[in-house]
C-alpha cells in the first residue's frame, strides 16, 4: 500500500527525541532490510525491524502501536549486520522509553491468576514489570 506522508514538525520533533534517545541517526537507514533478514525473531513481530525504522525515519508515532519493539530481544544481530552500522536494538530500546514515559501498561498483574504467578519466576515477574509496566 502506498500513503503518501506529509512530514511536519510534529514529525520531526519525534523523530529527533528518538535519535536523542538512542543515539543513533535513525535517517541514514538506507532500508537494505539486513536488519529484518537476520532477525531471530521477526516471525513473532507485527512489523519488522526495517519497517519501524522507516517509520521513525518518516516521523510516524504510529510505530508505537505495534508490539514489535517489545518483541526486539535486543540480541545486536541487526546492529553486527548493518552496512550504515546503526544500533537498531538502540532504536527499539528508545521507542520503549517512549512508550513508557506515557505510562501505558501492556500487562495487568491483577489479571494473572493467583496460582498460576505463585508458580512464574519472580525473575520473570520483576522483567515483565521493568518492561511493560509504565
Amino acid at each position: 500500500m502506498i500513503k503518501k506522508v506529509e512530514i511536519t514538525p510534529e514529525n520531526e520533533k519525534f523523530l529527533n527525541k528518538v535519535n536523542e534517545l538512542s543515539g543513533q541517526v535513525v535517517t541514514l537507514c538506507e532500508q537494505c532490510g539486513t536488519c529484518s533478514g537476520g532477525c531471530p525473531l521477526v516471525g513473532e513481530m507485527d512489523i519488522t525491524p526495517s519497517q519501524w525504522m522507516r517509520l521513525v525515519q518518516l516521523g510516524l508515532k504510529e510505530v508505537l502501536d505495534f508490539k514489535a519493539v517489545w518483541v526486539c530481544a535486543s540480541c545486536f544481530t541487526c546492529t553486527v549486520r548493518c552496512p550504515r552500522k546503526i544500533d537498531v536494538s538502540k532504536v527499539a530500546e528508545a521507542l520503549r522509553q517512549i512508550i513508557l514515559r506515557k505510562a501505558i501498561d501492556y500487562i495487568d498483574l491483577k489479571a494473572i491468576p493467583k496460582d498460576e504467578l505463585a508458580c512464574l519466576p519472580q525473575i520473570a515477574l520483576v522483567s515483565a514489570c521493568r518492561k511493560f509496566t509504565g
